[in-house]
């Protein structure tokens, strides 16, 4: 069973989204949006499913470098244990810095950003590339010999510690805020104003940002999210999206030169010949969030899809020392493609429809093999039946519902 910190709490994540939903109901908070907080949640999704691959990477390098070339070798107790905590932290400070420093960099830590949402769920908006570019500032704690599974365990309760702190239900926590981490610092950090771009790196502790000059005080309520707003639901293509940008900004660039400098400038910046670097400008009174419309019946019923996905997702990710690699690689797809679908759903994608019966139809095969590992197949066929007979009667029943829908955007857009 995978005993990672950060799969072993994910009911804890969702309980606790769940209280903090209610919260903010009584408050009259609407930061909560079904499209983005799925968005959200499917971006962690596709996370720590390609993570299963790219940390054999990150881990296996890190390992290497500890077993052949430590100088020290340092027990594993509680005091280590702490001690690793705090220099874990500081070297996340950095590769956390140098993420929203480097323009390379900024591709693959701009997901956890790109939400204009504040909540509990935008704590799951994970990049999936991130590792790659990231992974690198943790390598002297190797060759400092602090053991991998140590390095394994604080990573993870590092980040768990960072869930809780995306959140505007808590306000200012006194004393703590001078040395900790807190929902306000971590609210800064989020924001696109001016005055709070590039703020508040730290993981559990604030001191490096004062100690380093990056630290600023919550004044005015941040308005969150990125300069240039991905404005898609589609998880994919936001981990994509910024390449995607960046490749067409070098193809303008002449100079072999100018363009390294592109890749590992700040992000924004472009050769004098282009116009400069452009700054980061006030946000425009006029700014309205990305959104889209879709009737209630597909609400719920990517609702009901969604909630199966995730027992396939959890299933896989607690067993995946009983996979092989085929399996493995052709479980991920599957849970990719399902969260691609679903923002096919959201954005009412002409393809969506066509696409979610084959989904289906494949997400019944794959389960049908699955549970005959522990379930007797006349359950099996019942329970898939019924499932099957569900999705693709509520597809049937709001196809025309969908088609008017569809129609009637159309007629506005043609008007407007």
């Amino acid at each position: 069973m995978n005993l990672s910190p950060v799969i072993i709490a994910i009911p804890i994540y969702f309980i606790l989204m769940g209280i903090e939903l209610l919260v903010l109901r009584f408050q009259k908070n609407p930061s909560y949006r079904m499209n983005d907080a799925i968005t959200n949640i499917n971006l962690g999704v596709v996370s720590q499913v390609s993570g299963v691959f790219i940390k054999v990477l990150s881990i296996g390098v890190y390992s290497f470098l500890y077993e052949r070339f430590a100088f020290f070798e340092v027990p594993n107790n509680i005091w280590t244990f702490f001690l690793l905590f705090f220099l874990y932290d500081f070297c996340y400070y950095w590769a956390h810095r140098k993420s929203h420093e480097i323009n390379l960099f900024w591709g693959g830590h701009v997901v956890h950003h790109s939400s204009e949402e504040y909540n509990l769920s935008v704590a799951l908006r994970q990049s999936s590339t991130q590792t790659v570019w990231t992974f690198f500032f943790y390598l002297p704690l190797a060759f400092l010999g602090f053991d991998p599974v140590f390095l394994v365990l604080v990573s993870g309760l590092n980040l768990l510690y960072q869930f809780w702190i995306h959140t505007e239900v808590i306000g200012k926590m006194g004393f703590l805020e001078k040395f900790m981490n807190t929902p306000s610092h971590h609210r800064v950090h989020h924001g696109r104003n001016p005055k709070y771009i590039d703020k508040n790196h730290g993981g559990t502790f604030i001191i490096f940002d004062k100690w380093f000059g990056t630290f600023q005080e919550e004044e005015e309520k941040p308005t969150y999210g990125i300069t240039v707003p991905v404005n898609s639901w589609n998880p994919v293509w936001v981990n994509l999206a910024h390449y995607a940008n960046m490749k067409e900004e070098m193809k303008q660039i002449p100079n072999w030169l100018d363009k390294i400098r592109y890749l590992f400038n700040k992000p924004g910046w472009l050769p004098e010949y282009l116009g400069g670097y452009r700054a980061v400008k006030d946000v425009d009174e006029n700014y309205r969030k990305f959104d889209t419309t879709v009737p209630k019946a597909l609400n719920f019923y990517v609702f009901y899809q969604y909630a199966i996905l995730m027992g396939l997702t959890a299933y896989f990710l607690f067993n995946l020392e009983n996979f092989d690699w085929m399996m493995k690689v052709g479980l991920s797809t599957l849970i990719i493609w399902s969260t691609v679908s679903f923002s096919g759903v959201f954005e009412q994608s002409r393809w969506y429809h066509i696409q979610e019966i084959v989904r289906i139809a494949l997400f019944i095969v794959t389960a049908w093999f699955i549970a005959l590992d522990f379930l007797p197949q006349n359950i099996i066929g019942i329970v898939l039946s019924m499932y099957g007979f569900s999705s693709y009667f509520w597809l049937w029943k709001n196809k025309t519902v969908v088609k008017n829908f569809q129609k009637s955007i159309h007629n506005n857009q043609q008007h407007a």
